[in-house]
C-alpha cells in the first residue's frame, strides 16, 4: 500500500511541479503563454482530480511530467506544453476535441487528437499494438509534435514502470525497444533513446541490468581519473589558441555495452569504449566546420587516431540531422577513447533533435530543405500510400529507423541518401516512380550493374529505362526502402485487378460456350476444384494461363452441391472464436501446465528460474525467455497471443542447456571439466566441442539441468577450474 498523504501536502506536490514547469518554460514564453499554459493546467487538474496511479499518486503528476520532458529534454514551446498537460483528458473525461479546440486552437486540437489512444475494429491477421501504431504515425503528416510528445509520454511511463504488474512491464517495455527507442534516435534524441533502451533492459531482464550497472559504477572512479589525465594536454592547447569550449565524458549507456558483449562474444572487461569525451565548441554558425578539425588536429596531435574509425559527419550529416566528427584514438593507458568534437548548435541538435533543427530554421542558420525535415516528408509520403497490412507497414517503417546511409550521386552530382544496402533499384524509386517502373538496370561508375546490385558510398549512378520494362513480384527481392516496395506493391496489386477483369470475361465466355449459368454455386464448384482462395486469384489465374480455360466442362457442375463452403477469413476467425469460448489471453500457464499443450522455445532454451512467457501458436503454447532475442517482436506484435507464464514448484524435469567456456589449455582440463558434470552436481551432458589454438581454448557444453539454480553451481564450480578463465550460460 502507498503511504497515506493528506490532502495538503499532494497539493503543494502538485504546485512544486507545475512551478517547476514554469520555471523550465520562462525563457521560451511570449506574452500571454503563462496564461494559456495555466489553463491548460487547470482544466487538466479538474479533469483529473479523482484519478490516481497505479502508485498512488495524484494522475495529474504525470501530464505535468510529460510537458517537463517536452520542454526541457525535447526543447518544445507553449503549444506543445498544453498539448501534453490535456493529453489524456479527452480519453479519460466527457470533453471532446471540438471543446479543445474552442479553447485553445486548431494546434493543440490537432495533436491532441492524435495523441489519443485509438481503438475500434482491427484488421484481420494483424495485432491490435501494430493498428494502433500505424494509425498515430499517421499524424506524422499533420505535425511531428504528436510523435515527440508521444516518446515524452511514453519516456515518463517508463520511468515510473515499477507499479505496474509484470505482464504489463514486459508488454509496455517491449513496445517500448520495438518502436518508441528507434523513432527517438531518428528524430535525433539520442539521450532518450538510451535511457527508453536502458530502462527496457531493466524491465526485461533485470539481473543483467542491476550486474552491469554495478560493474560501470565501480569503473567510475578509474575512469574519472583517466578522462582527466585524457583531457589535460588537449584542454591546455584549447585555451592557447583561444578556443571558447566545454568538454564533457560521456559513460556509454547499459544497453549499448550488453549489445556490444553479445555481437562480439565478449566480457565486460573487454568492452573497451566504455565512454567518450565530448568537445563541444562555442563558435558562430560559418566558422564551425573549421574549427571542428583545427580541434581535431589538436587532438591527434597528442593522441595516435585509428584511421578506420574517423565519422565525418560535418561534411555530410546524417538523414536525421545528426552533425559530428568522432575518432577514436589511443589513450596513454593503451585504452581507445572516442573523441566527438561538435558546435553549440550541432551539441542541440544531437540532444534536442527535431525541436532543435526548428529552433535554429526560426534563426535562419538551418536551410529550409534540411535532411531531416526530407525524411519526414518521405515519412509522409510512405504512410500516405501505403496499402499493405498494418504488421508489414510497422515491419517496413522500422527497417527505415535504424539504418545506417549510404550516400550516391545522379550523373550531375546530386547527393542522394539512402539506407545501407539500398540497391539501384531503389535508387530509380528515389528519383521518380516512373522511372523506377520502367527501371531496366544502371550504369554505376560507367559500368552496367543490374537491378539488384547494392550501392557503395560515393557510387554515381546513372538509371536506364524501357517504355517496355514492366515491375514483377521479383523486383520485391531486389528493394530494401519502403517508398520502392510501396510503389511495386501498387502496380502489382493495379495490374492483377487488371488481368482479374480479363480473367472474368473469359470465364463468362467459356460458360456460355458449355451453355452453364454464371451462378454463385457454379463459381464457387470451381473454386473448389482448382484450389483457388479467392475470386480475384481465380480469374487472374485464369487470364495468365495457370489455369487452363478449356479445363472448365460441363460434368464439373453436376452432382447435388459444391464440396464445401469457402470462409472469408474473418468469418473463419469468429467460428473459431465461438468453438473457443475463451479469450486466450485469459489463460495462465505454469500453474496448471498439464492441461495445456505446450513446449520450450529452441530459439532461447528457457530453463525453470528464467522469467518467461507463453506465445500461443497453432500448435500449443510455447515457452519463450522475457530476454529471448524474438521477445520484443511477439510482445510488440502479438501482444494478444502473449500468455502469463511461471514455472510450476513441481516440476522436476531436465531442460537443455548450453554453457561457454574460455581459458588457457592444459593436459587433463577435459577431464577436470566433465568429472564436475557428471559427479559433483549429478548434471547430464548432451554434448560438448572443445578446440585449442595457441595455448588457449574456447568451448561450448550441452547440458540438461533442472533450473537456473542448478545452471549457476555448474557455472560456480567450473569457475574454479584450473585454466578456465571464462565461463557462462548461452542462448543454445
Amino acid at each position: 500500500m502507498p503511504p497515506v498523504i493528506s490532502p495538503e501536502a499532494e497539493r503543494q506536490e502538485i504546485l512544486r511541479h507545475y512551478r517547476r514547469l514554469l520555471r523550465t518554460a520562462k525563457p521560451y514564453l511570449k506574452d500571454g503563454d503563462p496564461k494559456l499554459i495555466k489553463k491548460a493546467f487547470n482544466q487538466s487538474l479538474e479533469a483529473h482530480k479523482e484519478m490516481r496511479r497505479k502508485s498512488g499518486e495524484p494522475y495529474i503528476l504525470h501530464p505535468l511530467a510529460v510537458a517537463q520532458i517536452a520542454v526541457e529534454e525535447i526543447g518544445l514551446g507553449t503549444t506543445s506544453i498544453v498539448a501534453a498537460l490535456l493529453h489524456d483528458v479527452v480519453e479519460d473525461t466527457d470533453t471532446e476535441i471540438s471543446d479543445i479546440e474552442r479553447e485553445f486552437g486548431p494546434k493543440v486540437a490537432l495533436i491532441i487528437d492524435g495523441l489519443t489512444k485509438i481503438s475500434g475494429v482491427f484488421e484481420y491477421g494483424t495485432s491490435e499494438q501494430a493498428e494502433n501504431f500505424r494509425k498515430m504515425l499517421l499524424t506524422l503528416s499533420e505535425d511531428v509534435r504528436v510523435i515527440l510528445i508521444k516518446i515524452a509520454d511514453r519516456l515518463h511511463n517508463m520511468r515510473t514502470l515499477d507499479s505496474m504488474p509484470r505482464h504489463k512491464q514486459l508488454k509496455i517495455a517491449s513496445e517500448t525497444l520495438y518502436l518508441y527507442a528507434p523513432l527517438a534516435h531518428r528524430l535525433g534524441l539520442y539521450t532518450i533513446k538510451s535511457e527508453l533502451e536502458d530502462l527496457y533492459l531493466k524491465f526485461t531482464d533485470t539481473d543483467t541490468y542491476n550486474d552491469l550497472k554495478a560493474k560501470v559504477r565501480q569503473s567510475q572512479s578509474a575512469r574519472n581519473r583517466l578522462i582527466k589525465e585524457f583531457v589535460q594536454p588537449i584542454d591546455d592547447e584549447l585555451k592557447a589558441q583561444g578556443f571558447e569550449y566545454e568538454i564533457k565524458g560521456r559513460p556509454k549507456s547499459i544497453y549499448s555495452v550488453l549489445n556490444k558483449m553479445k555481437k562480439q562474444n565478449i566480457t565486460f572487461d573487454e568492452v573497451y569504449d566504455l565512454f567518450a569525451i565530448r568537445v563541444i565548441l562555442d563558435v558562430p554558425p560559418e566558422q564551425e566546420k573549421a574549427a571542428c578539425w583545427q580541434v581535431y588536429s589538436i587532438v591527434t596531435d597528442f593522441y595516435q587516431p585509428n584511421p578506420d574509425r574517423l565519422r565525418d559527419w560535418v561534411s555530410t550529416p546524417k538523414a536525421n540531422g545528426y552533425e559530428s566528427l568522432h575518432t577514436t584514438v589511443m589513450s596513454r593507458p593503451g585504452q581507445w577513447v572516442e573523441v566527438q568534437i561538435r558546435s553549440r548548435r550541432m551539441d542541440d541538435i544531437a540532444e534536442k533533435g527535431y525541436a532543435a533543427h526548428w529552433k535554429y530554421k526560426d534563426t535562419g542558420s538551418l536551410q529550409p530543405e534540411s535532411s531531416l525535415e526530407g525524411w519526414v516528408n518521405k515519412v509522409r509520403e510512405m504512410l500516405e500510400s501505403n496499402n499493405s497490412s498494418a504488421l508489414e507497414f510497422m515491419d517496413e517503417f522500422r527497417q527505415n529507423l535504424f539504418v545506417k546511409e549510404v550516400y550516391a550521386f545522379t550523373p550531375k552530382g546530386k547527393l542522394v541518401i539512402l539506407p545501407d544496402k539500398a540497391t539501384t533499384l531503389d535508387f530509380a524509386f528515389e528519383i521518380h516512380t516512373e522511372i523506377g517502373l520502367r527501371c531496366l538496370g544502371a550504369k554505376v561508375n560507367q559500368k552496367l550493374e543490374p537491378l539488384s546490385y547494392p550501392l557503395r558510398n560515393g557510387d554515381q549512378v546513372e538509371i536506364l529505362t524501357s517504355h517496355k520494362q514492366r515491375p514483377t513480384t521479383e523486383w520485391l527481392n531486389y528493394v530494401t526502402t519502403p517508398k520502392a516496395r510501396s510503389k511495386i506493391k501498387d502496380f502489382l496489386r493495379d495490374d492483377k485487378r487488371a488481368k482479374a477483369d480479363d480473367g472474368r470475361h473469359l470465364l463468362e465466355k467459356r460458360l456460355e460456350i458449355i451453355g452453364v449459368p454464371f451462378t454463385q454455386e457454379n463459381f464457387n464448384r470451381l473454386l473448389i476444384y482448382f484450389n483457388a482462395p479467392t475470386a480475384q486469384e481465380f480469374y487472374y489465374r485464369l487470364a495468365v494461363g495457370q489455369i487452363d480455360g478449356r479445363s472448365i466442362r460441363e460434368p464439373l457442375f453436376t452432382g447435388e452441391k459444391p464440396l464445401s463452403v469457402v470462409f472469408e477469413p474473418k468469418n473463419f476467425e469468429n467460428e473459431v472464436q465461438k468453438i473457443r469460448g475463451v479469450r486466450p489471453d485469459m489463460l495462465v500457464v505454469g500453474e496448471h501446465t498439464d492441461k495445456f499443450n505446450y513446449s520450450i522455445a529452441r530459439c532461447c532454451n528457457p530453463i525453470p528460474g528464467d522469467d518467461v512467457f507463453g506465445f500461443e501458436t497453432d500448435q500449443g503454447l510455447i515457452i519463450h525467455r522475457t530476454s529471448c532475442p524474438r521477445a520484443v517482436d511477439l510482445m510488440s506484435n502479438y501482444g494478444n497471443r502473449i500468455v502469463r507464464a511461471k514455472w510450476n514448484d513441481q516440476l522436476e524435469l531436465a531442460f537443455l542447456a548450453g554453457v561457454r567456456l574460455k581459458g588457457s589449455d592444459r593436459v587433463g582440463l577435459v577431464n577436470d571439466v566433465t568429472r564436475i558434470i557428471s559427479t559433483s552436481l549429478k548434471v547430464n551432458m548432451r554434448s560438448i566441442s572443445l578446440t585449442a589454438d595457441d595455448g588457449f581454448f574456447e568451448g561450448q557444453i550441452m547440458v540438461f539441468v533442472n533450473d537456473t539454480g542448478h545452471l549457476d553451481k555448474l557455472i560456480q564450480r567450473l569457475a574454479k577450474v584450473e585454466g578456465v578463465l571464462q565461463v557462462g550460460r548461452f542462448d543454445t
